[in-house]
């Protein structure tokens, strides 16, 4: 009877160990535990963005720059130096965007690489450019911007009165180049080229430079044989 029964209950155990071990042992189709994947958190690129130059000028963006910097710039008085003395100008206020132009290649320091390169008595003397190889670079860096005209009625082609040049062929709305500008020396002005050209200051001191300028001894290219050329400041 003892026998039997420690037969029976060995006969238990190892049934109860065959059952364990089938608990434990994956199936073909058992699932493992998921793991709790854990994302790491990327940093987010932080675009940095350089300021633009003061003189981030150019021919697509002229317009916006220019009233951008005439708002900056609320100045309007300028002293224009040469070998035959200075004379002072007043640009006008309601010429907004030549204005701002003019002090902005003032303070980029163009007019000081340039001279009177056209000079045509009783009628302009005309500076602007020369054959300095720092101009041509200073205009190419600012790719050559225009100007939209901006004629007044009451700004006209008097004697002493200061108007930007411009290109005549292929300017049908009259675009202004800001990098030459001429004086008006006619005694009586040049009133043909009213509205033609935008006068945006005029000369209210040193009108005897002016008139010395006009008398220079040219070449058949009206270019002065003896450079006058400019150094221009802003006074206020």
């Amino acid at each position: 009877m003892k026998g039997r029964i420690l037969h029976l209950l060995i006969l238990i155990c190892i049934a109860f160990s065959i059952i364990n071990c089938k608990k434990e042992t994956p199936t073909k189709n058992s699932k493992p535990k998921a793991v709790e994947k854990i994302e790491q958190v990327q940093p987010k690129e932080v675009e940095i963005v350089a300021p633009k130059p003061w003189d981030s000028i150019t021919h697509d963006n002229a317009i916006d720059f220019l009233i951008a910097y005439g708002k900056e710039h609320k100045e309007n008085k300028l002293r224009v130096k040469t070998r035959l003395g200075d004379m002072i100008v007043q640009l006008y206020d309601d010429t907004p965007l030549h204005r701002a132009s003019f002090l902005f290649l003032v303070n980029a320091g163009y007019f000081n690489t340039t001279c009177f390169h056209r000079v045509v008595p009783g009628f302009i003397v005309q500076g602007g450019n020369s054959e300095n190889n720092s101009t041509l670079k200073i205009k190419n860096k600012y790719e050559n911007y225009t100007i939209p005209p901006e004629f007044r009625k009451n700004h006209q082609h008097k004697f002493g009165a200061l108007a930007a040049a411009r290109e005549w062929e292929n300017n049908i709305s009259k675009k202004s180049n800001p990098f030459e500008f001429y004086f008006i020396q006619a005694k009586n002005g040049a009133h043909h080229i009213d509205g033609e050209h935008t006068v945006f200051g005029e000369v209210i001191s040193g009108f005897n430079v002016l008139n010395k300028i006009a008398k220079q001894k040219t070449g058949r290219d009206e270019w002065p044989l003896e450079d006058v050329f400019t150094e221009i400041e802003v006074i206020e």
